[in-house]
This record gives C-alpha cells, sequence and structure tokens, in this order.
C-alpha cells in the first residue's frame, strides 16, 4: 500500500558503500525527562563511516523537528549527487513538506520496506548505544541537561568511539583515512 501511494521504495537493498555522503540514515527517538514530559532527538548519520553528520533536539516530534536535522546535515556536509536519505516510514518522513526539502537538496528519499524494521538498524543500534552509554546512567533532569548530554556524546562518538565494522577506530578517523 505504501509504495503504491507513497512512490517510495526502500533503495539500500544491494548498494555497495566506497565513500562518505552515499547514504544518510535518520531515525527518532524518544527521551524521558524526570518531570514525565519528553524531548524527541533526530539523528543523521553517514552509513559508510557511521559518523553522525546532523542531529535536533525538541519537545514536539513533528516535521519541523526532522527539517532540523536534514538542513542542518546539508550545510555540514553539503550536496553530494546520488546522495541518499533512508529512514523509517514515520510521518515526518513522509510529509510533503519533508519530502519536498528532500527534492530541494537532490537527495533521493529511501524508505525501511513495509513491515521490515531491520532496513533502518544502523539507526536502531546507535541509539540503543547512545540511551545505553549514557541516558540510562543519569537521570536527566531537563531539556538543558540533555542536550548538554547529546552533544557531548556525538562529540565522543564521532571522534573517540571505536567502532569494530570500521577497523576499530572512530568515524572522524575512519572518514580522515579515506579523505585525507
Amino acid at each position: 500500500m505504501y509504495k503504491h501511494v507513497y512512490g517510495i521504495q526502500c533503495k539500500i537493498e544491494g548498494i555497495k558503500l566506497t565513500r562518505p555522503n552515499q547514504l544518510w540514515v535518520g531515525d527518532v527517538t524518544y527521551i524521558k525527562l524526570k518531570d514525565g514530559t519528553w524531548q524527541y532527538l533526530s539523528v543523521v548519520m553517514d552509513r559508510f563511516s557511521r559518523k553522525v553528520v546532523s542531529w535536533s533536539l525538541s519537545d514536539r516530534r513533528d516535521v519541523s523537528l526532522t527539517l532540523s536535522s536534514i538542513d542542518r546535515a546539508v550545510r555540514n556536509r553539503g550536496h553530494h549527487p546520488e546522495l541518499i536519505f533512508h529512514s523509517d516510514r514515520g510521518s515526518e518522513y513522509l510529509s510533503g513538506q519533508y519530502r519536498e526539502r528532500l527534492r530541494r537538496y537532490g537527495i533521493g528519499q529511501s524508505m525501511n520496506r513495509f513491515k521490515n524494521m531491520n532496513d533502518n538498524a544502523f539507526m536502531e543500534s546507535f541509539f540503543h548505544q547512545f540511551k545505553t552509554e549514557r541516558i540510562k546512567r543519569q537521570v536527566v533532569e531537563s531539556a538543558k541537561q540533555l542536550r548538554s548530554t547529546v552533544t557531548e556524546y556525538m562529540r565522543y562518538y564521532n571522534t573517540q568511539r571505536s567502532h569494530s565494522s570500521i577497523g576499530y577506530v572512530s568515524p572522524q578517523e575512519f572518514e580522515c583515512k579515506i579523505n585525507c
């Protein structure tokens, strides 16, 4: 049904990644604060290097949150021919506003196959690591504290955290080896 109505297919099957900025993946996760309110974290990651290229945090889960992340990703990394952005089928990513922004940037859109959550496993894994390594180890008192925690973790993740899938180096070191 979704493929027919929205015309968005999973374009990541069989893609061979050879450099950064071929495939970005994104998703949104929920984080509960001590007072019971929620914050929503949207992340865009380069699938080749595992580097987080942008993120946004908000008290609302809506298209503005995901637009902010993709806008920052493009500001941080620029425009790239044949770049694909892959996500789940969340309403933020299906919105006309989001799809138009990707078109304007020249970014192809890919989404999970219907009822196949494993298509976005890299983002699910990232959020699991983030929550295990930072969120579950503390009581998050406020949105300000959460923003500080996210900022620190993203810096750590990109510059220090080693990944077995990229030769036990950080995403930044891996990209430097490829581009330097």
